[in-house]
């Protein structure tokens, strides 16, 4: 469905094969699926999304609530519960010793270890239990001197891209017996995904736009336990557990306000799901759109579903920034501060300015633009600036979803 030469041939819109249910999605307060119950799901599509020549693989992916009774609203997260890399699995047994079926009991249950090791615990992750315990144990200097530093940044950068194994292996000659390590790891977690589709066109149905994270360390292939799960191992007709995470604080503004949309990358995932939400309802407010990533030819995400939006008078304005498609980079703040006035008068008519992406520096970056943008097109001094902006977070008219 995808055609990577132009990204111009996304997944077709939905809208032209659902129609949308006539009523409003509400959530179901008594549903008996959630974190500690999650839901067996069915995947329905699971797309490559960018280019054979992006930097990254982003997918689409489409699950079936079934009949679940599973209901959300636009705004909301999906919670999803993965399985653990079964290569890893297998190095980890093999590295204490152990062949799988050996049984494991707690207070809740018995298991093989095996399946301790692929469902139940973080294995991609080591808890700083571990790291204390192979530092009490090896003695190993570096390991040491971070545990009894305290520091906690400095040690989260040390475990940045080291699993278990990794753990394990500073020391050839540490010896654990299975139970020993399973007493310092952590449970496994979901993951939760922004998600990317509306109630009111895509009903019965959850839609993500998902980044898959891959690299290689120490001459081993790595990825995320979540993203290559669902990428590797989770083809259409297979199942994953998944439950609904309300996010009551990122809603569409009123059918008649303006919406600012800022999401560069997957970012993008949520005002998708504005954008098909609000067309579906007749919503009067006018739309503005901010996307971002690196190529155009290959990152454009969702390319003719943007394009269909503007041409169907949703979309009042898209503006694109693809930073390496030119000798300057060029990001989503730049394409603000670009039409810095015409953003202030937004704001001063009411919009709702809307963040989701990378927390790490967009969201910092952006919000640097936003606090330009305003104290050069109201004239206002650092102090007034700030108070300004301070005033669209209490009003509930400056929304982040970072991450």
């Amino acid at each position: 469905m995808y055609d990577a030469a132009s990204a111009g041939s996304a997944l077709a819109l939905d809208t032209a094969a659902a129609p949308a249910p006539s009523r409003r999605t509400g959530r179901t307060a008594r549903s008996p699926w959630n974190r500690r119950n999650p839901y067996p799901a069915t995947i329905l599509a699971n797309e490559v999304l960018s280019g054979p020549g992006s930097a990254k693989e982003v997918r689409h992916i489409e699950i079936d609530l079934g009949d679940s009774g599973i209901t959300y609203e636009v705004g909301d997260g999906i919670g999803i519960a993965p399985l653990n890399d079964p290569a890893l699995v297998d190095l980890l047994l093999d590295r204490l010793g152990a062949v799988g079926d050996e049984i494991i009991a707690d207070r809740k249950a018995t298991y093989t270890l095996r399946e301790a090791l692929t469902r139940r615990y973080e294995i991609a992750t080591p808890s700083k239990y571990l790291v204390k315990a192979v530092a009490d144990r090896t003695g190993d200097p570096e390991l040491v001197r971070l545990v009894e530093s305290g520091d906690a940044h400095a040690l989260d950068a040390w475990l940045s891209g080291r699993d278990v194994l990794d753990l394990l292996n500073i020391d050839p000659s540490l010896t654990l017996t299975a139970e020993e390590l399973l007493e310092e790891l952590s449970p496994l977690a979901h993951r939760e995904y922004s998600i990317s589709s509306s109630p009111r066109v895509h009903g019965g149905t959850v839609h993500i736009t998902m980044a898959t994270v891959r690299y290689t360390l120490d001459g081993r292939s790595r990825g995320g336990v979540c993203s290559t799960h669902l990428a590797d191992r989770c083809a259409p007709g297979d199942t994953v557990s998944v439950f609904i995470s309300p996010n009551k604080n990122f809603r569409p503004p009123a059918d008649d306000a303006p919406a600012i949309m800022i999401g560069p990358g997957t970012g993008i995932a949520p005002f998708r799901a504005f954008l098909h939400e609000r067309a579906a309802a007749g919503a009067a407010g006018a739309n503005w759109l901010f996307f971002g990533d690196q190529h155009r030819a290959f990152d454009h995400l969702y390319a003719r579903e943007l394009e269909q939006f503007v041409t169907d008078g949703t979309l009042d304005r898209l503006d694109l920034a693809f930073s390496r498609d030119q000798e300057h980079k060029v990001y989503v703040q730049d394409r603000m501060r670009e039409h810095g006035a015409e953003l202030f008068s937004w704001i001063e008519a009411g919009a709702r300015v809307y963040v989701c992406g990378d927390a790490t520096t967009m969201a910092d970056d952006v919000d640097a633009a936003l606090h330009e943008i305003i104290g050069e097109h109201g004239g206002l001094g650092p102090d007034a600036t700030r108070d300004y902006v301070d005033r669209l977070r209490s009003d509930n008219r400056y929304l982040r979803d970072v991450y």
